[in-house]
């Protein structure tokens, strides 16, 4: 009888194989895990950069984004309540507040920019979203963005009301993504929870 007819060949062979392709995936991935946190880390520093005041050119390369980011951006201090600074000189000119919840499908991570007023948007950016695109995936394109720019974060109430598209806004309001509730509403939900705790932090409330 031939090894290969014996009982136990098949589950021997597909254990066998089995540790080869598992070996193979940790293989892989060890080698491209590098990478992967790499781009997660530059994709933050670009939002970090977008929300922040700073003009940034049409079109920036990996190694641009980095030298400008470590050039103005400085870590969180205990006066800063958890919000990077964003430097001109040895100045604060503004916060960086990251900021993370669940949107409709998958968590978003994005960053939100205050002025050294600790009141006025100067930007927001989203770096992780798996959001539907065409709906609430627009949180990341420009138009739903530049709404938020030169807000004012109201000391009562939501730091900034997502409203309907038809209503009339204010200074502290801005329109939902047209089809989206869901995605809107809980990113404004989370948005609002960790920029009023900021500001209480900040003294601001």
């Amino acid at each position: 009888m031939s090894i290969k007819d014996k009982v136990w060949y098949p589950i021997l062979f597909m254990f066998g194989a089995s540790v080869v392709f598992v070996s193979i995936l940790v293989v892989f991935g060890a080698f491209t895990q590098s990478r992967v946190d790499d781009n997660k880390k530059i994709a933050f520093e670009r939002a970090a950069l977008e929300a922040s005041p700073a003009t940034l050119p049409e079109r920036m390369g990996t190694s641009q984004i980095h030298e400008m980011y470590v050039k103005v951006v400085a870590d969180s201090t205990a006066e800063t309540a958890g919000a990077l600074r964003y430097m001109i000189g040895d100045s604060v000119a503004a916060y960086l507040l990251p900021v993370e919840g669940q949107g409709f499908w998958a968590p978003v991570k994005g960053v939100i920019g205050i002025a050294a007023d600790k009141s006025t948007i100067t930007g927001i950016s989203f770096y992780q979203q798996e959001e539907t695109p065409g709906l609430g995936g627009e949180i990341v394109k420009k138009p739903f963005r530049s709404q938020f720019e030169d807000k004012v974060l109201a000391v009562e109430g939501p730091a900034i009301e997502m409203r309907a598209v038809s209503a009339e806004l204010d200074a502290s309001s801005v329109h939902a993504v047209t089809g989206a509730t869901q995605t809107s509403t809980r990113v404004g939900r989370f948005m609002n929870d960790q920029l009023i705790q900021w500001q209480k932090r900040m003294g601001v409330r």
